[in-house]
């Protein structure tokens, strides 16, 4: 937890550093499924982080298996419609508790992993779209670790209907090792205010080899101010096969 301790006192500096005056359009791709149908303006930087996140899981053996993960985003604009991003979980805890028996604890940090993220200059205000091309290195400890470099495609598709009420489509597919796998999560968002936004979500993940897996659930953002977003969601599983509860609480700073 002095990893945790440490991560918030250097976000909450940050946002006492960030600016207040930020570009109408920023948006930051955390939380929720999948990520924004836009980029940073060019030189700009957003630190996007998880305090921690949550997952909880019993599986058909009576196994329960919870985690916690800081995971941290570095996003950075490189020209219009062009940003690099850079990832990790640098602290996980994962407890596995078998039924009647003593349960295992473990930490450690997660893979490192870039992308390269382009929005498409697009004609139309009520139509958005971003691809996200990112690379991800087994770097990471035993327990918190893919196991072998994975290469991923995203794309995200945004619908205004009006100035409340957007709608998106996300789409991935990632292959490497021997799980390649395909997801796809639609979701409604809804500003409540200028400040308060509410969301809710579906996604669907299938994965070679394995049953395919489904969750939905429901997330909400406050912009503190004009560059620094407190997020709140959670995410319930809708068959055996998926994690029975992910929630998460995180920050987000924007940098010129």
């Amino acid at each position: 937890m002095r990893c945790s301790a440490l991560l918030l006192s250097l976000l909450f500096c940050g946002a006492a550093h960030a600016q207040q005056d930020a570009p109408p359009d920023l948006a930051f791709d955390r939380p929720g499924i999948g990520f924004a149908a836009s980029t940073l303006p060019r030189g700009s930087v957003a630190l996007e982080a998880g305090l921690p996140s949550f997952s909880r899981d019993r599986d058909s053996a009576g196994v329960l298996s919870t985690q916690y993960s800081a995971d941290i985003t570095l996003r950075i604009g490189l020209v219009e419609h062009l940003e690099l991003q850079a990832f990790t979980s640098p602290w996980n805890h994962l407890r596995v508790a078998p039924r009647d028996a003593p349960a295992e604890r473990s930490s450690g940090a997660g893979d490192l992993g870039v992308g390269l993220k382009f929005a498409l200059p697009l004609s139309s205000e009520k139509h958005a779209v971003a691809l996200l091309a990112s690379t991800t290195f087994a770097t990471g400890s035993r327990d918190f670790s893919e196991g072998a470099t994975q290469y991923a495609l995203g794309a995200s598709y945004e619908y205004s209907f009006n100035d409340r009420w957007t709608g998106a489509l996300y789409a991935n597919v990632t292959r490497g090792g021997s799980e390649d796998s395909v997801t796809w999560a639609p979701s409604l968002s809804f500003a409540a205010t200028d400040t308060v936004s509410t969301y809710l979500e579906a996604g669907f993940t299938d994965t070679h080899g394995e049953p395919s897996t489904g969750m939905a659930g429901a997330g909400i953002t406050w912009m503190v101010t004009p560059t620094v977003q407190l997020d709140a969601s959670f995410d319930v599983g809708l068959d055996d096969d998926s994690p029975d509860t992910q929630a998460g609480m995180g920050v987000s700073l924007h940098f010129e």
